[in-house]
């Protein structure tokens, strides 16, 4: 029997809850149903309520880390388990200590990166990271024409992809239950525009509030009512964003904004796209973006930029075909800081945005299933998690088996 590949894959903690979690124990799982593969993972968070070693099953570990680890418990992992590669996953300025000691990595294994960046131009000033990366799978397109001009040979583009039994299309009895259930009797005919994401600066959480504000204006002025509702996933209290309740009301929305800010589970949050008209995703930068891949996949129209990893799921890359409304930045801001020098922002106008949901709402319901079956289909064909897996399966086959082939040793111990 061939020995399975040890893989030590830092992420986020991979039964957490994030995109990054949520992903990595999506690849996970599907590598280890080869039976090629064994994983241990270091699953980064700021805190964790318990440090003790999580076992999953054999082939799927997790030792709990403060950030994502340190030199000096990945020497001693590289010393006691001598993985056949370390994956890495997430932000790269996470990640530079790792690269730090690349060449002590290098005489154990290579490294392979499921790499994503935001927005051009073409981060040459991480050139020295990828230098030192053997692998680099690319979640969105942007990132692959980029980081593939400069290193061809060893740049794959792998988006990310979500099993399709996860998030799917309830039976309508099922969706105007819960909607009942978790909106009350007083929005049972609202149109509903959900928003996930975190409040954060980027996310634009303030604009889309700003924008829904216009919208219920609108709607009131041609129907004499307001019946529609803003269900915002995210902490309106979260450090890094505004505040949220100040914001509602100071705009005079209180009644229509609802916000769900704990922590859900799959089925929970699969509810909410369902009992959902449009879902929204104004970034000024997004990497990809997984709102819009969950909502298409419960055929769930979108209203999204056309930015970063958006672009590709908004609008079809070959026809052109939308899957909701795509929003061209009407603004790109080169912004940066000292240790990003430069990245293009993309902006929208709260006018587009406003737009865009008073044509969803003008569509009716008819359409609106029609357009987000054509969005589930859409997703099945581009985000497959076959494709993801069978990729990443041949690709981690790929470079182990070669390193162990070819790579010579960048230094040995002789005695003298």
């Amino acid at each position: 029997m061939t020995q399975k590949k040890k893989i030590l894959m830092m992420c986020d903690h991979p039964l957490a809850t994030s995109g990054v979690a949520t992903q990595a124990r999506y690849l996970i799982n599907g590598l280890v149903a080869t039976g090629r593969y064994t994983f241990r993972c270091f699953g980064g968070a700021m805190h964790h309520d318990n440090m003790d070693v999580i076992k999953v099953n054999e082939d799927f570990i997790i030792k709990p880390t403060i950030g994502f680890g340190d030199k000096n418990s990945l020497r001693l992992f590289l010393a006691q388990e001598k993985p056949d590669a370390i994956l890495l996953f997430t932000d790269p300025r996470f990640f530079t200590w790792v690269w730090e000691i690349e060449d002590e990595v290098h005489q154990v294994c290579p490294i392979a990166y499921n790499h994503l960046w935001d927005n051009p131009p073409v981060p040459t000033f991480n050139k020295v990271l990828y230098d030192s990366t053997d692998l680099i799978n690319c979640i969105n397109y942007p990132t692959y024409e980029m980081v593939s001009g400069m290193f061809p040979e060893k740049t794959n583009y792998v988006p990310h992809a979500i099993p399709p039994e996860v998030f799917y299309r309830m039976k309508d009895e099922e969706i105007r239950s819960w909607k009942l259930q978790l909106l009350g009797q007083n929005r049972a005919d609202h149109f509903v525009v959900t928003y996930v994401s975190r409040n954060a600066r980027r996310k634009m959480p303030s604009d889309v509030i700003l924008s829904f504000k216009m919208f219920l204006d609108r709607l009131e002025a041609k129907t004499g009512k307001r019946n529609a509702s803003l269900l915002m996933h995210t902490d309106p209290l979260d450090v890094e964003g505004p505040n949220l309740h100040q914001v509602i009301e100071t705009f005079g929305v209180i009644d229509n904004v609802i916000f769900s800010k704990e922590r859900l589970g799959f089925a929970e949050m699969n509810t909410i796209y369902n009992i959902s008209d449009v879902v929204v995703n104004r970034s000024c930068n997004e990497g990809f973006g997984l709102s819009v891949l969950e909502a298409k996949m419960t055929e769930t129209p979108c209203v999204a930029i056309k930015t970063g990893g958006l672009t590709r799921q908004i609008e079809d890359h070959e026809t052109g075909e939308q899957y909701g409304i795509a929003l061209e930045p009407n603004v790109r801001s080169l912004v940066g800081n000292q240790a990003i020098p430069f990245i293009y922002e993309d902006f929208v106008s709260h006018e587009s945005v406003t737009d865009a949901l008073e044509e969803v709402f003008g569509w009716g319901e008819e359409k609106r299933r029609e357009v987000g079956r054509r969005s589930r289909n859409h997703a099945m064909k581009h985000y497959n998690i076959e494709n993801l897996i069978s990729t990443w399966d041949k690709t981690l086959t790929t470079l182990t088996e070669q390193w162990h082939e070819n790579k010579p040793k960048r230094w040995e111990m002789i005695e003298l």
